[in-house]
């Protein structure tokens, strides 16, 4: 069994005792350095998703609903025109709740019903995003409230980031190791963490008829952030 010393940050001494296979004759304590670091590289979005809704108000919950019902059906018959697949497609939310009128010294009254089916739309060819928006707030949508891009392969760029901040934790440690007047020795343990990419980009949300729309969608998807954080664990060659 062993006992190990463990600094979370920066680049420090600390000694670590082992043993051989003979239990019974311990090694002496290992000096090392620990250094952590951290690099973040930028990607290029090439998908992204959207939460399209349909808001509906009746003097019924039924009423509400099946008028919810053919509009979100229109959107749906819009956006599989422009080629949305229906694994593309999926339902997130509905829901039903009443409208009250609040008169005072009276029980609140129920004057109607709105209904909220919402769906996400996974757009996976970017110039297809503004097309998607307007076709669906043309056939009937009048609520959106999240547009998220992001990039369906980050592998490359996630080793590439890895390598660079193993390379900065290096470089810390040998600087440690000089300042401590010995040097750099063999890789002890690594450990490869990550952050998660940028939360979605938040829209307005939007209300109303936009039947006549003229002007189409612009879109701007920029660039993402992927960041990953690594900590490392260096043998200490102390000066002979």
């Amino acid at each position: 069994m062993q006992t190990k010393w463990i600094v979370l940050a920066g680049a420090v001494l600390a000694p670590v005792s082992g043993h051989t296979q003979d239990s019974r004759a311990p090694l002496g304590p290992i000096p090392h350095i620990s250094a952590a670091a951290q690099h973040e590289v930028k990607v290029s979005p090439d998908r992204a998703t959207v939460q399209i809704s349909v808001q509906t108000r009746g003097a019924t919950a039924a009423a509400a609903g099946a008028q919810n019902a053919t509009r979100l059906q229109a959107v749906l018959s819009a956006l599989r025109t422009l080629g949305l697949t229906n694994d593309q497609l999926s339902t997130v939310n509905y829901n039903i709740h009443p409208d009250y009128r609040h008169v005072q010294n009276k029980e609140p009254e129920i004057i109607g019903y709105n209904v909220t089916n919402t769906i996400v739309a996974d757009v996976r060819q970017l110039s297809q995003v503004g097309p998607v928006i307007d076709a669906a707030l043309r056939a009937g949508a009048n609520m959106m409230s999240s547009l998220q891009f992001y990039a369906s392969n980050t592998e490359a760029a996630r080793r590439t980031a890895i390598a660079a901040a193993i390379a900065k934790a290096r470089g810390d440690a040998e600087a440690a190791a000089r300042a401590a007047g010995g040097s750099l020795g063999a890789l002890l343990d690594i450990t490869i963490g990550s952050f998660p990419n940028q939360p979605p980009r938040p829209m307005v949300m939007m209300r109303g008829s936009v039947a006549e729309m003229d002007a189409s969608t612009p879109i701007q998807p920029g660039e993402q952030t992927l960041s990953v954080m690594v900590s490392t664990r260096w043998r200490f060659n102390p000066a002979q």
